[in-house]
Protein backbone atom coordinates (compact mmCIF):
# COMPACT_ATOMS: atom_id res chain seq x y z
CA UNK A 1 0.00 0.00 0.00
CA UNK A 2 2.95 2.30 0.64
CA UNK A 3 4.02 2.01 -3.00
CA UNK A 4 0.61 3.25 -4.14
CA UNK A 5 0.94 6.38 -2.01
CA UNK A 6 4.49 6.96 -3.22
CA UNK A 7 3.40 6.63 -6.85
CA UNK A 8 0.46 8.99 -6.33
CA UNK A 9 2.74 11.49 -4.60
CA UNK A 10 5.22 11.26 -7.46
CA UNK A 11 2.54 12.03 -10.06
CA UNK A 12 1.13 14.89 -8.00
CA UNK A 13 4.57 16.46 -7.53
CA UNK A 14 5.44 15.98 -11.22
CA UNK A 15 2.16 17.60 -12.29
CA UNK A 16 2.66 20.46 -9.84
CA UNK A 17 6.21 21.17 -11.04
CA UNK A 18 5.19 21.02 -14.71
CA UNK A 19 2.20 23.28 -14.12
CA UNK A 20 4.28 25.74 -12.09
CA UNK A 21 6.84 25.97 -14.89
CA UNK A 22 4.17 26.61 -17.54
CA UNK A 23 2.33 29.16 -15.41
CA UNK A 24 5.60 30.90 -14.46
CA UNK A 25 6.63 31.18 -18.11
CA UNK A 26 3.22 32.62 -19.00
CA UNK A 27 3.32 35.17 -16.14
CA UNK A 28 6.90 36.24 -16.84
CA UNK A 29 6.23 36.44 -20.56
CA UNK A 30 9.17 34.31 -21.60
CA UNK A 31 9.60 34.80 -25.35
CA UNK A 32 12.30 34.70 -27.97
CA UNK A 33 13.90 38.05 -28.65
CA UNK A 34 15.19 37.16 -32.11
CA UNK A 35 13.24 37.63 -35.34
CA UNK A 36 11.00 34.74 -36.32
CA UNK A 37 11.72 34.68 -40.07
CA UNK A 38 14.18 31.81 -40.11
CA UNK A 39 12.48 29.97 -37.26
CA UNK A 40 9.20 29.74 -39.13
CA UNK A 41 10.69 28.47 -42.38
CA UNK A 42 10.51 24.79 -43.29
CA UNK A 43 13.72 22.84 -42.70
CA UNK A 44 14.63 20.47 -45.52
CA UNK A 45 18.00 18.85 -44.79
CA UNK A 46 19.80 22.17 -44.64
CA UNK A 47 18.56 23.23 -48.07
CA UNK A 48 16.08 25.93 -48.97
CA UNK A 49 12.66 24.34 -49.45
CA UNK A 50 11.47 23.94 -53.01
CA UNK A 51 7.73 23.93 -53.58
CA UNK A 52 4.89 23.39 -51.17
CA UNK A 53 5.28 21.26 -48.07
CA UNK A 54 1.86 19.67 -48.58
CA UNK A 55 2.30 17.16 -51.37
CA UNK A 56 -0.15 14.43 -52.28
CA UNK A 57 1.27 10.94 -52.05
CA UNK A 58 -0.08 8.06 -54.05
CA UNK A 59 -2.06 5.48 -52.08
CA UNK A 60 0.56 2.91 -53.07
CA UNK A 61 2.94 4.32 -50.46
CA UNK A 62 0.37 3.80 -47.73
CA UNK A 63 -0.28 0.23 -48.84
CA UNK A 64 3.44 -0.55 -48.65
CA UNK A 65 3.61 1.04 -45.19
CA UNK A 66 0.58 -1.00 -44.11
CA UNK A 67 2.20 -4.23 -45.23
CA UNK A 68 5.41 -3.27 -43.45
CA UNK A 69 3.50 -2.76 -40.20
CA UNK A 70 1.60 -6.01 -40.72
CA UNK A 71 4.73 -8.11 -41.15
CA UNK A 72 6.52 -6.22 -38.40
CA UNK A 73 3.73 -7.17 -35.99
CA UNK A 74 3.91 -10.73 -37.28
CA UNK A 75 7.60 -10.83 -36.39
CA UNK A 76 6.80 -9.41 -32.95
CA UNK A 77 4.30 -12.23 -32.37
CA UNK A 78 6.58 -14.94 -33.75
CA UNK A 79 9.59 -14.05 -31.59
CA UNK A 80 8.08 -15.06 -28.21
CA UNK A 81 6.67 -18.21 -29.78
CA UNK A 82 10.14 -19.13 -31.04
CA UNK A 83 11.47 -18.86 -27.49
CA UNK A 84 8.93 -21.30 -26.02
CA UNK A 85 8.43 -23.61 -29.01
CA UNK A 86 9.42 -26.75 -27.08
CA UNK A 87 7.09 -26.03 -24.15
CA UNK A 88 4.16 -25.13 -26.45
CA UNK A 89 3.92 -28.62 -27.92
CA UNK A 90 1.65 -29.58 -30.79
CA UNK A 91 -1.09 -27.17 -29.72
CA UNK A 92 1.33 -24.24 -29.95
CA UNK A 93 2.53 -25.50 -33.32
CA UNK A 94 -1.05 -25.65 -34.63
CA UNK A 95 -1.80 -22.15 -33.32
CA UNK A 96 1.26 -20.57 -34.89
CA UNK A 97 0.71 -22.32 -38.22
CA UNK A 98 -2.88 -21.09 -38.28
CA UNK A 99 -1.68 -17.56 -37.46
CA UNK A 100 0.89 -17.58 -40.26
CA UNK A 101 -1.64 -19.26 -42.56
CA UNK A 102 -4.17 -16.46 -42.11
CA UNK A 103 -1.44 -13.91 -42.79
CA UNK A 104 -0.36 -15.77 -45.91
CA UNK A 105 -3.98 -15.90 -47.12
CA UNK A 106 -4.12 -12.11 -46.81
CA UNK A 107 -0.79 -11.76 -48.59
CA UNK A 108 -1.99 -14.02 -51.41
CA UNK A 109 -5.19 -11.99 -51.73
CA UNK A 110 -3.14 -8.77 -51.97
CA UNK A 111 -0.92 -10.32 -54.64
CA UNK A 112 -3.95 -11.49 -56.62
CA UNK A 113 -5.54 -8.03 -56.45
CA UNK A 114 -2.28 -6.42 -57.58
CA UNK A 115 -1.92 -4.30 -54.44
CA UNK A 116 1.81 -4.96 -54.26
CA UNK A 117 2.64 -4.19 -57.90
CA UNK A 118 4.80 -1.09 -58.22
CA UNK A 119 4.29 0.81 -61.46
Amino acid sequence: MEQGYALAAFFIIAAAIGSAMLIGAKILGVRSKRPKGLKESTYECGEAPSGMAWVRFHARYYVVALFFVLFDIEAAFLMPWGLIVREAGTTGLFVIFSFVGVLMLGWGWALRKGALEWQ
